[in-house]
């Protein structure tokens, strides 16, 4: 493209519109009028002058009059939007994200209005989402804190004695502690994009094959030495299918393992006593994608909760969703799979399924290896 040559111009937010474009309305076209009118004015006030020989004086009074009035009632029309928006944007600045600036206008202010209304909009989805973070977190780490607490203080005081049960009991409390604080920071990592990719091709069978042998060993682990919570669960049998079984991936291992670790953690704590999970994968449709499916044998997901499984500390809404011997997790591992799968240029989401849960990752392959 030429240096003089226009090209395609972005949108200006909020409105769908080119950069640059010409209003009808706009500022510009309001200006350029005023300048008109009062020439107009002045020439016509000094035609009817010559003609009517009034004298010079006064003709030039009634033209500054009202030309003053006409810019009074254009400057008007400009400032007021604009006391409109500092006062909003004021209010936003000390916390308050509930004020709007109105949106009737059509040139350069009704733009910048719709663009600080976004803007509160984002803002207070933020605070909202900061504030139930908190809560959230609060909540889940008050629990395992209580129960370590009390098993310590009825060791102190003699209640108990720090025997083999007792100490399990405590170590079950603090594992869970563990778990949730290495999952928060798996997601603060994420979020703050300081986990690099380190993409390679690798082999999908015997990768996924892995994944659930160290799925089966954990929960065996965690089940003998009794610290219960959603880990515990061994009689959910795991499943895998892989075609074609030399089926290879462009991806980072580590991090599809968080996903399909997560996405087995949860389907497992859904399925009914000695349910399925099968996990499968399949090729995408560019060179190297990938699609994995985890499906289950639970409840499954209303339609109305397919958008909000994946954020943070969401449960879901299905009554008793979880199997015997869960805690029903900290409501972190789906929202660490869909960012590990943005990482990678993906998707992830719910998808029609007959029976239980169906949850369908699609990784773009090495086409999505960025420049």
């Amino acid at each position: 493209m030429s240096p003089g040559q226009d090209g395609p111009r972005s949108p200006a937010p909020g409105t769908g519109e080119p950069w640059g474009r010409v209003r009808p309305f706009s500022i510009k076209t309001k200006l350029g009028a005023l300048v008109v009118i009062s020439v107009l004015i002045t020439t016509g006030l000094s035609m009817i002058a010559v003609h009517t020989k009034t004298e010079l004086r006064f003709i030039t009074v009634f033209s500054m009059v009202a030309t003053l009035l006409i810019t009074q009632f254009v400057a008007h029309s400009l400032t007021a939007p604009l006391d409109e928006m500092n006062t909003v944007a004021r209010s936003i600045s000390h916390g308050d994200y509930t004020r709007r600036v109105s949106e009737n206008r059509r040139d350069e202010l009704g733009d910048l209005a719709q663009t600080i209304n976004v803007m509160a909009d984002e803002l207070e989805a933020q605070d909202r989402q900061r504030k139930e973070l908190v809560a959230n977190v609060s909540h889940e780490l008050r629990t395992p804190i209580a129960g370590l607490r009390a098993v310590l203080e009825n060791v102190v005081d003699g209640i108990a004695e720090a025997d083999t049960e007792t100490m399990r009991t405590a170590l079950k409390q603090t594992e869970r502690l563990g778990r949730l604080v290495e999952t928060l920071l798996d997601l603060s990592r994420l979020d703050n994009g300081v986990v690099p990719l380190r993409r390679r091709r690798f082999e999908v069978w015997p990768y996924l094959s892995g994944v659930l042998k160290e799925a089966n060993m954990v929960a065996s682990a965690r089940a003998t030495m009794g610290s219960g919570g959603s880990h515990t669960r061994t009689d959910v049998h795991l499943h895998l299918d892989v075609c074609p079984p030399e089926l290879t991936a462009h991806a980072d291992p580590e991090r599809i393992h968080q996903v399909v670790a997560n996405l087995i953690d949860n389907a497992v704590k859904h399925s009914p006593p000695h349910g399925r999970v099968t996990v499968k994968a399949r090729r995408g449709p560019l060179p190297e994608s990938l699609e994995i499916e985890v499906l289950d044998e639970g409840p499954g997901i209303p339609r109305s909760e397919w958008r909000r499984v994946f954020e943070r500390f969401n449960r879901g809404a299905v009554r008793r969703p979880h199997g015997p011997g869960s805690d029903g997790g900290t409501g972190l591992g789906l929202a660490i799979a869909r960012w590990a799968v943005d990482l990678h240029g993906g998707r992830i989401g719910v998808a029609e399924s007959e029976r239980g849960c169906r949850i369908l990752v699609t990784l773009p392959g090495e086409s999505s290896v960025p420049s």
